[in-house]
């Protein structure tokens, strides 16, 4: 297949996504929000709107023609890119542009939803769910499926998306009492950089065709499907292993600028406050009963 990248193709379902993220945005930032928060107070701070729109340009920017295109019919390593930005950077962004408040209203302090969200966002859990469906996501036949069918496409896609959520929820979420603590993240990164370095070295160094639906007789700009690979394997290995790196120095030098103390995690405190409620209320009823 010839893929001309100047040959304009229509996405509506990709717009759709987009004019329903801006809407849901605009609805938060002035219909809920008023609602929400103090009289006279934005509820919505100017770098959670940053965040906000950031966020939106990127994700239509990797979604739409032709970086959609190109990944799906041409090129892997475009793929790739198209996957670092799906789970390691939009999602981030996005978490960074919820305000608290918002939060809170979705996950009810002591409800099923938060126990629930709590328990999907265990750094143990996150991070292996993360690692697991994104190893699995470079299966050949997964990704050869993927090409020929849309609907499962743009369900591994949402799915994909979905799990940097959770992931990212630790590190950066809106919710304090779900965080981990400075070192504590900077453990968390570091491990999960190490997760692309398995099937991105394997990419690297593929002499044979690992993917045959990206394997077509007219190749974009001359890249051969091999060198595809091969080089989509090092922007796994490489590119996504010094990104995180690069959020774990930005990490460490404001921790050591800040206090640099061995602080417990918001969610140990969070969970120890919860557990001394509990045994509170618990002797208030035995004292009543007795």
């Amino acid at each position: 297949m010839n893929v001309d990248v100047t040959d304009w193709q229509a996405h509506v379902e990709v717009w759709l996504l987009i004019a329903g993220v801006i809407a849901l945005g605009l609805v938060v930032q002035r219909i809920i929000g008023p609602k929400l928060t103090p009289a006279g107070e934005s509820p919505t701070t100017p770098a959670q709107k940053r965040w906000f729109w950031s966020a939106v340009v990127l994700l239509w920017l990797a979604s739409d023609w032709p970086v959609h295109d190109v990944s799906e019919e041409q090129l892997y390593l475009v793929h790739m890119v198209q996957h670092m930005l799906f789970t390691l950077i939009i999602p981030p962004m996005f978490l960074l542009a919820v305000p608290e408040w918002l939060a809170r209203l979705l996950v009810e302090d002591n409800g099923h939803t938060r126990r629930l969200v709590t328990w999907l966002t265990n750094p143990l859990v996150a991070g292996l769910q993360f690692f697991l469906l994104g190893a699995f996501s470079h299966w050949s036949g997964l990704v050869n499926y993927s090409l020929e069918s849309g609907p499962f496409h743009y369900g591994l896609h949402t799915l994909l998306v979905a799990s940097a959520f959770l992931f990212w929820v630790p590190v950066c979420g809106p919710l304090m009492e779900l965080r981990m603590s400075v070192p504590g993240q900077m453990i968390y990164l570091f491990l999960a950089s190490l997760s692309p370095a398995i099937p991105g070295a394997w990419l690297a160094i593929a002499d044979g065709v690992v993917y045959s639906g990206y394997d077509v007789p007219e190749r974009l700009w001359g890249i051969s499907v091999t060198v595809d690979q091969q080089v989509a394997g090092l922007i796994m290995k490489l590119g996504g292993t010094f990104y995180l790196w690069a959020l774990i120095t930005t990490l460490f030098f404001r921790w050591t600028a800040t206090s640099g103390d061995l602080d417990p995690s918001p969610r140990r405190i969070h969970a120890d406050a919860e557990a001394k409620a509990e045994a509170e209320a618990k002797a208030e009823q035995v004292e009543a009963s007795a």
